[in-house]
């Protein structure tokens, strides 16, 4: 039986300094039915992934391969899936079950989704965690397009990119606001208009782009620090979409959020399996064939051999805006 290699973690790192993920042997597995083997060719490293590895995923269960995206080509199963190029994501990916920082993956034929043929393999492994959270956020808050504004907080993040790439798909406005830039980094399919988040008088330049009705939707990919500013930007009845935060307290004037119909929307991607997934992937599958989506590019510098792993993951906790790829 031929071994490769992949990534083992033992047990929460106790600090960023002690991530240092085991490189040890890994037989070619044999799939049980209705599942199939992935030799994983390309997988992202994600601050989520690292997030794991430093214990902050009460439900890990240890030890275990960490990694959540990847792309890959099926080995094993199924006949009519042998030899397809796939991609994925899941949250129990390397939380609740091996994940994907290795060379061989077993999964459900369910998890199975086909790469979009004018994707590399490198930027198909960067695409699951970002799209899937802006995808369900965007979702659950009651995208529809045309008509609509959409408030993206950290825009020119990876799923602040994603979810401006949905949103001007779907023909709503796009307005951003992001840290030290004034412009757009990431693809649209219309102009995006961007604010510095230490533009005076944000909350009226926001308003004043909005026509001084406010946003539809206020997607806060940063939390507690453009808490306050979302729902004073808001439209009458708007949601305002939470995926992550720095602080775990913010002040909430509960008079004014009822009194405008305000609500807010948590979003923890972690919940959606590796099936679940699968199932959105395939429904975004046109908008990648068509070129109104677009995986992110990855630099050749950023794509790293297993044995790099603890340097990936140290550079991705560091808060590179770079996408990190390892090559099992």
């Amino acid at each position: 039986m031929s071994t490769t290699q992949a990534l083992r973690l033992s047990a929460k790192a106790a600090t960023a300094a002690d991530i240092a993920p085991t490189i040890v042997d890994q037989p070619k597995p044999t799939p049980g039915a209705g599942e199939a083997v992935i030799e994983v060719l390309a997988a992202a490293v994600n601050p989520s992934d690292v997030k794991a590895a430093l214990g902050s995923m009460p439900q890990a269960v240890w030890p275990r391969t960490p990694g959540r995206d990847f792309a890959g080509r099926v080995i094993d199963g199924p006949a009519e899936w042998v030899g397809q190029d796939v991609w994925g994501t899941g949250g129990d990916l390397g939380v609740t079950r091996d994940g994907t920082h290795a060379r061989y993956l077993v999964l459900p034929v369910t998890a199975l989704s086909r790469k979009p043929k004018s994707v590399s393999v490198a930027a198909a492994a960067t695409v699951g965690v970002p799209f899937i959270t802006a995808n369900e956020g965007l979702r659950r808050a009651g995208l529809k397009g045309s008509g609509q504004t959409i408030l993206i907080f950290g825009i020119n993040g990876k799923v602040g990119q994603a979810a401006a790439q949905l949103a001007t798909g779907a023909g709503a406005k796009v307005v951003g606001v992001d840290r030290n830039a004034n412009t757009y980094r990431g693809h649209a399919t219309s102009a995006v208009t961007v604010f510095d988040s230490e533009t005076p008088d944000l909350v009226g330049k926001i308003l004043d782009a909005t026509d001084g009705r406010g946003a539809d939707i206020a997607y806060n990919t940063v939390g507690s620090p453009y808490f306050e500013t979302a729902l004073a930007t808001l439209a009458v009845g708007g949601t305002q979409v939470l995926i992550s935060t720095i602080e775990r307290t913010v002040p909430f004037d509960i008079l004014a959020f009822y009194r405008r119909n305000l609500q807010m929307l948590g979003v923890d991607s972690l919940k959606l399996t590796v099936s679940q997934c699968a199932e959105v992937l395939n429904a975004m599958l046109p908008g990648f064939d068509d070129g109104s989506l677009k995986a992110f590019d990855v630099d050749e510098a950023t794509l790293i051999p297993l044995s790099g792993a603890a340097d990936a993951y140290r550079k991705v906790l560091s808060g590179s805006m770079d996408r990190v790829v390892l090559a099992p």
